[in-house]
């Protein structure tokens, strides 16, 4: 059996966009704890830098989760294979020369190229491109406040 269209947005980021479909919302999708995952040790420094960054606004938003957690590694390594490996073409040079005088690409480019793609796709699901990020409403705070003066 294959599903086609896209893939369903989780609940959570469709409430911050203000449900611009206003198809009905899966009250019934899973609610996991917001509870941001732990960062690992063995991430690459840049990832781990990465981790922190982000981790407290995603977790305030409910974007992550414990359950979250190998789609975060995903986006945090991968934009550290980037940016480490856009350091190395910085310092080497995009192409090469060949034992036998050809010029080509470096292999770095095409690792630098895959894993910038895994970090939009991954920068997506939590709201972290400009487009996901420009969709995602915030209602206003100052209401609720407003509201508990008249109880």
């Amino acid at each position: 059996m294959s599903i086609t269209g896209p893939k369903p947005k989780p609940t959570a980021l469709k409430i911050l966009e203000g449900n611009p479909g206003k198809r009905p919302l899966n009250l019934n999708e899973p609610k996991p704890l917001r509870i941001a995952p732990k960062c690992p040790d063995w991430l690459l420094d840049e990832a781990k830098k990465e981790w922190k960054r982000f981790t407290p606004e995603l977790e305030r938003l409910g974007l992550l989760t414990r359950i979250d957690r190998v789609a975060f590694i995903g986006y945090c390594q991968n934009y550290a294979i980037y940016i480490e490996t856009e350091k190395y073409l910085k310092e080497n040079g995009r192409v090469m020369k060949t034992k036998s005088g050809a010029i080509k690409t470096r292999p770095e480019v095409y690792i630098a190229n895959n894993a910038l793609k895994f970090v939009r796709s991954f920068a997506s699901e939590f709201g972290l491109t400009p487009s996901s990020r420009g969709r995602i409403y915030l209602p206003d705070l100052n209401i609720e406040d407003e509201l508990d003066s008249f109880y």
